[in-house]
């Protein structure tokens, strides 16, 4: 347990436009956490004087004590860490709009964590993000690492399966789900047990518990299309009857499977990406931080989605630091959890977490209505982080050709040429 020495947390990619959302949590909870330095690390230095400065403001306005540093040195940042969040977007929005642009170009879909755009992103992110690992090992040889970095499921993949970081990766949807669910029921979200196996943006929840009873018939008849969706999902909901035959509740992200024709059509019919209207947000954000007089996180930050990020990260870090045992829904690897999964996939499951990390607890074998489909998506989650390692075009190819939302491999082969000069395919 860390209880009785002061404790550090590293956040790369501290010029995130989420970071306030994170030192705002933590800053609340500095106290029971005994947390007395947030390290904010970032490359691009003019984000991180604007978001680092207004971080600096509000955790002093809430915890004096509390100190937030800003670091251009990767090394420095991590040094003597206990925790190291990660938060990256190699290429920035930019790439990001050009991710999407290029799905409605070929008609398929291009969202940063689903298809083309997860893939373009993975592939850009995967090389980045294990040169920070290997600076953690070196640096801060005692931290725990939690990537928020999308697609969350393929980087949390190479990093378990290419690094000796012990790392979790982190997604605010299974919180989300508890906490609308809470709301919904009236109770406590910590008095709910929630049963759900898939990977992250992939997952099934197959049993909610309250009081020793099985409430999740009850929560599909009543639970509105609403709940644990995000600000960046389709607005189409399931055809009546749908959830009802499946027995369980998907992630809103599974729309993009099930719905593939609606919601391709929907995101040609918008005049805007999600990229477009983040870049919007993050330019009235970044104006908000800049402002001396402001130490208030603004409510425009919700626009930006991320409800519950800095509760999600809290979460898991006083559980390993205060060895509660706590069960969170993590990304983690699987081992014998999922049988229908290779050993070293990366899985999100409910995981008690303590001092010696995240465990998986017992699944049943998978419903063969959702086996294939999470099988499907792994072997290319598997194939990405190969294509990643290599950087070869043919890798390349057989990982965005394995995507079930991939129509054609000529369109596969095409986006690859489209994107491999930037990526340094070979």
């Amino acid at each position: 347990m860390m209880k009785d020495r002061d404790m550090k947390i590293a956040v790369v990619g501290g010029g995130s436009t989420y970071t306030p959302e994170l030192i705002d949590g933590l800053a609340k909870r500095a106290t029971e956490l005994s947390l007395t330095e947030v390290s904010l690390y970032d490359i691009n230095a003019p984000r991180l004087q604007t978001v680092g400065h207004f971080s600096q403001r509000m955790a002093h306005a809430i915890a004096p004590t509390l100190d937030v540093s800003l670091h251009s040195s990767l090394s420095d940042a991590v040094r003597d860490a206990d925790f190291v969040v990660t938060q990256i977007r190699v290429g920035g929005q930019k790439a990001r709009q050009r991710d999407e642009e290029r799905g409605k170009k070929h008609g398929i879909l291009g969202q940063e964590t689903t298809g083309v755009g997860g893939f373009a992103k993975a592939m850009r992110t995967i090389p980045e993000i294990l040169k920070i690992a290997a600076a953690i090992a070196q640096h801060a040889p005692r931290a725990h690492l939690i990537n928020f970095t999308n697609p969350v499921a393929i980087v949390t993949q190479a990093l378990l399966n290419h690094s000796n970081v012990p790392t979790i990766g982190l997604c605010n949807i299974p919180l989300g789900f508890r906490m609308d669910f809470a709301k919904l029921l009236g109770v406590s979200p910590e008095s709910l047990e929630i049963d759900s196996v898939g990977l992250n943006h992939l997952s099934f929840i197959r049993g909610v518990r309250h009081c020793g009873q099985d409430i999740l018939p009850r929560l599909i008849r009543e639970a509105s299309g609403e709940a644990g969706k995000p600000a960046n999902l389709p607005d189409l909901e399931y055809p009546d009857g749908f959830i009802e035959a499946l027995g369980m509740i998907p992630s809103g992200y599974l729309r993009y499977y099930f719905m593939r024709r609606e919601t391709i059509a929907e995101q040609a019919a918008k005049e805007k990406t999600r990229a477009a209207l983040v870049t919007e947000v993050e330019e009235e954000l970044l104006e908000y931080y800049a402002d001396p007089n402001h130490v208030d996180k603004p409510a425009s930050l919700e626009k930006r989605g991320g409800a519950f990020y800095s509760h999600a990260a809290f979460e898991v870090i006083e559980a390993i630091a205060h060895d509660t045992g706590a069960v969170l829904t993590v990304n983690i690897q699987n081992g014998a959890t999922v049988r229908d999964l290779p050993e070293d996939a990366c899985i999100e499951v409910p995981c008690k977490v303590n001092k010696g990390g995240a465990h998986p607890l017992a699944q049943r074998p998978l419903e063969p209505e959702i086996r294939g489909m999470i099988q499907h998506v792994k072997a290319y989650e598997e194939l990405t982080v190969r294509a990643a390692m290599t950087s070869s075009r043919r890798d390349a190819i057989l990982a965005l050709t394995s995507h079930p939302l991939m129509p054609s491999v000529a369109v596969a082969i095409e986006i690859v040429d489209e994107i491999g000069p930037v990526l340094g395919l070979r």
